[in-house]
């Protein structure tokens, strides 16, 4: 069975308009404080490690 391009836009788009009233704007702006500094770790750990490991092969 396959789902074609419109039951899925359907599908994500209710979803989303059921979850949008819900939403606060102090949950949006930590989700978009811990997501960023998600990335910012990962990043400098990522550099880190890359680093370490062309450290080591010499």
């Amino acid at each position: 069975m396959t789902t074609g391009n419109h039951t899925l836009m359907g599908t994500a788009g209710g979803t989303f308009l059921s979850v949008l009233p819900n939403l606060h704007s102090a949950d949006v702006l930590k989700t978009v404080i811990l997501a960023s500094l998600g990335a910012i770790v990962s990043f400098i750990i990522s550099m880190t490690l890359k680093y370490l490991i062309k450290k080591h092969k010499k």
